[in-house]
């Protein structure tokens, strides 16, 4: 007579790093809970842009509000400016490295939205299923 197999259950890594990680996700989650932090990244994962062509990227932030953002990102490497002068004074802003690789999970979280948030003015219950899911 066989016993029956019960599943073991997940070993936690005994890598040190993985039992403190909410210092990096603490970071991570301050960044995006900032107003209009994902979005400007995602309008600069489009291409370098101006400041006239990401406000327009990014409809509904405020001229104010975005000159602040785009300082932080900039403050803290995820976008770099590059000034140009001309008779116009011309200032581009384009994804540094580290802004592109922060386009992965970035991108992932997007997926999951459109898969599992209901749109604005909508309950869960509203959606439908549809391919994919």
């Amino acid at each position: 007579m066989t016993t029956p197999q019960h599943p073991q259950p997940a070993r936690r890594s005994e890598h040190p790093q993985s039992t403190d990680t909410s210092p990096a996700i603490t970071r991570a989650f301050a960044l995006l809970s900032r107003r209009w932090n994902g979005l400007i990244l995602m309008a600069l994962a489009k291409g370098p842009a101006d400041f006239a062509q990401i406000r327009e990227r990014v409809p509904g932030v405020s001229e104010p509000m975005l000159a602040r953002r785009l300082r932080e990102l900039t403050e803290i490497d995820l976008v770099t400016q590059d000034v140009r002068p001309r008779l116009e004074s011309r200032t581009s802003y384009t994804l540094s490295p580290h802004g592109k690789a922060f386009l992965i999970p970035l991108a992932i979280l997007f997926l999951w939205a459109e898969d599992h948030l209901p749109a604005s003015g909508s309950s869960p219950s509203d959606q439908t299923a549809g391919p994919g899911r």
